[in-house]
């Protein structure tokens, strides 16, 4: 649905508390606000509002694209659509139709997050080919950093003729120009979310249960960490870490530890860098003051994929396990209860489950999504790590999770099995390839935070970059080997 009015308001009115001199020149604005009338409908007259995109790089230039239309340098924008729900939604929208640069290649500024640097007013000149007035637009501009390993520059060729990147002092509008001169903004992503992983050593995380209602939050209905963002009282992020906890469960935990600087999708698909800490409690939930959210509990690893939660955040959730193992005692059972200890010098094995489906001489390879914890930007089989679950049947369910595919347990088998270690310091990894012989559906994404496309190859022209073992274990699968190792010396 468009931008609803409130929005617009809330938007309008923030800015004008940073701007109070341009309170005259949004005065139609204003009026049009007051009469409940539609400003982001194209058909609106003699004004409406439209939204771009002020993407800035590392080196201080903004994105122009120079329009078929006009043949003028602008910066990314346009009309605001009926499923742009936000009008920040909009900006993203149009970089994506006009400059080929996903949302996950984008950056909200600390600086002015999701308000806009700038609202020009300019004036339309007739269009009879539309049926159009002559009439003003209310240029809502957003601005972005560009992200590093952003795509190429893929223009939208019906309507863009070629790009330039310009220093702020020769940017096309002159409002734009001197709002950037006076702004602090440099192009250098820094994290401006903190979170906490909150653990009590024994194999238990404290979960956050976000309210389901609330769709405007990030992760709503979901499992998640407890954290925010900075505040301007914040002098550090382990400050605003702190703060959080506080201020969402009245928890203060004693040492916190910087543990890594995740890059997580936003509301609107932009990437958002939070840092993460982590720190070790062992209360009763139950006995928080919660003041957001739904819950806080105890959870263990074995509980995180039947529970609503992000990808993401489970798999950096499984990383920290990985990087923060259990004593050497493991967990403590209950009094009375036997536990089987494993050999003297035995090492753990990640196990993975992988599903290949081949179908006229194709393979299915699925694109990972840029800010996956794993491969991001690369082509890999369906994939995901075995839980406390025979791994056929973790095979089923993430079949299921991930694409929505029907797999019966009868019509599966193993054939490639990779032993391999990517990393010295990393745990070996035990990767199975099962192919399935029947299935039912066609592929969807289920899980777009994880991958963004699936699609059929050819076994003799796989797409690049593509996940190595997956090559290794494909090409085994096609020569009737069974096994493969890599990554170990000899």
């Amino acid at each position: 649905m468009s931008p609803s009015l409130s929005h617009i308001r809330t938007v309008v009115t923030s800015y004008l508390d940073r701007n109070p001199g341009e309170r005259d020149a949004l005065a139609g604005l204003l009026a049009a606000l007051d009469a409940s009338a539609e400003p982001t409908n194209r058909a609106t007259l003699p004004a409406h509002i439209t939204c771009s995109a002020v993407v800035i790089d590392r080196h201080r230039r903004v994105l122009h694209i120079r329009h078929v239309s006009g043949g003028l340098l602008l910066a990314p924008g346009g009309h605001v659509k009926a499923d742009d729900d936000t009008l920040l939604a909009a900006a993203v929208r149009e970089v994506k139709e006009e400059a080929g640069i996903p949302a996950s290649a984008l950056v909200l500024t600390p600086q002015l997050r999701d308000e806009p640097i700038d609202i020009d007013v300019h004036a339309k000149d007739p269009n009879p080919a539309r049926g159009e007035a002559a009439h003003r637009h209310y240029d809502m501009r957003f601005v972005f950093y560009l992200a590093d390993g952003a795509p190429e520059f893929a223009p939208q060729a019906e309507e863009v003729t070629g790009r330039a990147w310009l220093p702020f002092d020769e940017v096309s509008s002159p409002t734009l120009r001197e709002k950037l001169g006076d702004a602090a903004l440099d192009g250098v992503i820094v994290a401006v979310n903190a979170s906490a992983i909150i653990h009590d050593g024994n194999g238990r995380y404290l979960l956050h249960l976000r309210d389901a209602n609330k769709p405007w939050i990030w992760e709503p209905g979901c499992w998640s960490l407890l954290g925010g963002g900075r505040e301007p009282q914040d002098r550090t992020l382990l400050d605003t870490v702190r703060r959080e906890l506080r201020e969402e469960a009245g928890l203060t935990v004693a040492d916190l530890e910087p543990y890594a600087v995740e890059q997580v999708t936003g509301t609107h698909g932009t990437r958002v860098p939070i840092q993460l800490f982590t720190g070790l409690w062992n209360g009763d939930p139950a006995r928080l003051p919660l003041t957001e959210g739904v819950m806080l509990a105890w959870v263990r690893p074995e509980k995180f994929p039947h529970m609503t939660m992000l990808p993401s955040t489970r798999e950096l959730l499984e990383r920290h396990l990985v990087d923060h193992p259990l004593p050497a005692d493991g967990p403590t059972a209950p009094a009375g209860t036997a536990r089987a200890e494993a050999p003297s010098g035995t090492v753990l094995n990640v196990v993975g489950v992988h599903l290949y489906l081949e179908r006229d001489g194709q393979v299915l390879l699925g694109l990972r999504h840029p800010d996956s914890a794993y491969a991001g930007g690369s082509w890999h089989v369906l994939a995901g790590h075995c839980e406390a679950e025979a791994a056929s049947a973790c095979l089923v369910r993430e079949a299921d999770e991930e694409a929505g595919l029907v797999i019966d347990l009868a019509d599966v088998e193993l054939v490639h099995t990779v032993h391999m270690r990517e990393q010295p310091m990393e745990p070996p990894r035990v990767q199975l390839f099962f192919r399935a012989r029947r299935w039912e559906g066609e592929p969807k994404l289920r899980e777009p935070d994880k991958c963004v496309s699936w699609r059929w190859w050819s076994v003799k022209d796989f797409p690049e970059p593509i996940v190595p073992y997956t090559r290794a274990a494909i090409e085994g699968i096609r020569a009737s080997r069974t096994y493969t190792e890599l990554g170990w010396g000899r």
